[in-house]
């Protein structure tokens, strides 16, 4: 017996036909998009990628969702966004740790040099070295004869395994010669709360989160870890200068997608980035936390991974001889 087609099926079969080609006109973006962040709201990371956030949502046309999704030093997030459906609408923000997690986990679910596309760097955000506020070295140089008379006695906070003031930390102590008791916090949020009761000597943390403790005397600054001194903080002198040579630690964000994302996707929510950082509702506030617009030739996919390779193996050693591992 030969089948036949009703005609409100038939219909019902062309509107579905007519809507899918009609969505794949209309291109990339044509839902909400998902920016993963490997830490917690509120915090420096999570404060970038809101302020990008905002700034695409208006020039995509499609609202970009921020997405906390904390642990084990931002593996989690990476791990969960490079599983992710390739299809355009799964990125990831991610600093440093990119570059660490190879180092620093023996038992990483992915590989950050091949797992992912990348599609661009976006801000660099420098770190400051910080006493609490009654620690008795008055500048620099007064804190490196205290560490060394008092090394036993000093303690180091962090904000857990692989965060950016962690291995600060660690190449700090490096540099100095001096062996300090670190202490692990769940977040920069407890490491600079510890730091402003008193509870912990010395912490090492980006500007985004610093900045506002500085000026209101709340804690000892004792250098920056640029080369170059900062608009934001002119009369804070880099660790450089003070007897550290090239010494130099920033905070760098990467922007990642799924292996296997379509190039259109790639290409435009580049482009996206570019603008918001242009945009004057963005850069101002960007600026005012200390964080600094990347150059050009790291606005590309190809300077993302070049600097993730470069970073990669530039820490390796340093990770390697602080022993300190996570499985």
């Amino acid at each position: 017996m030969p089948f036949h087609r009703s005609p409100l099926r038939t219909l019902t079969a062309l509107g579905a036909a007519l809507f899918t080609t009609l969505a794949g006109a209309q291109g990339w973006p044509s839902k909400p998009i998902t920016l993963v962040v490997p830490f917690a709201a509120g915090g420096p990371t999570d404060v970038v990628a809101r302020l990008l956030g905002g700034a695409m949502t208006t020039s995509l046309k499609q609202t970009v969702v921020i997405e906390n999704k904390t642990g084990a030093g931002g593996t989690i997030a990476a791990g969960a966004v490079a599983r992710a459906a390739p299809d355009g609408y799964t990125f990831l923000i991610h600093h440093n740790g990119m570059g660490t997690a190879p180092s620093l986990y023996r038992k990483l679910t992915y590989n950050p040099l091949t797992d992912f596309e990348y599609v661009t760097q976006v801000v660099d955000v420098p770190m400051t070295l910080l006493g609490r506020k009654d620690l008795p070295a008055k500048d620099f140089k007064e804190l490196l004869a205290y560490l060394k008379a008092n090394a036993a006695k000093v303690n180091l906070a962090h904000a857990g395994l692989g965060a950016v003031s962690h291995l600060c930390g660690m190449l700090f102590r490096q540099a100095i010669g001096v062996e300090l008791t670190t202490v692990p916090y769940q977040g920069t949020g407890p490491a600079m709360n510890a730091l402003l009761a008193g509870q912990v000597d010395l912490l090492c943390d980006q500007t985004t989160q610093t900045t506002q403790h500085i000026k209101a005397g709340s804690v000892k600054l004792y250098g920056v870890t640029t080369l170059q001194r900062l608009k934001t903080l002119p009369d804070a002198p880099t660790l450089a200068e003070q007897g550290l040579p090239g010494f130099q630690v920033v905070v760098w964000h990467g922007i990642y997608a799924p292996k296997g994302t379509p190039k259109e996707a790639l290409d435009k929510f580049g482009a996206a980035i570019k603008a918001a950082l242009k945009d004057p509702a963005v850069g101002p506030k960007l600026a005012e936390l200390g964080a600094i617009t990347v150059s050009d030739d790291k606005l590309t996919p190809a300077g993302l991974q070049t600097w993730l390779q470069a970073e990669t193996q530039r820490y390796a050693p340093v990770i390697k001889a602080a022993g300190q591992f996570a499985d």
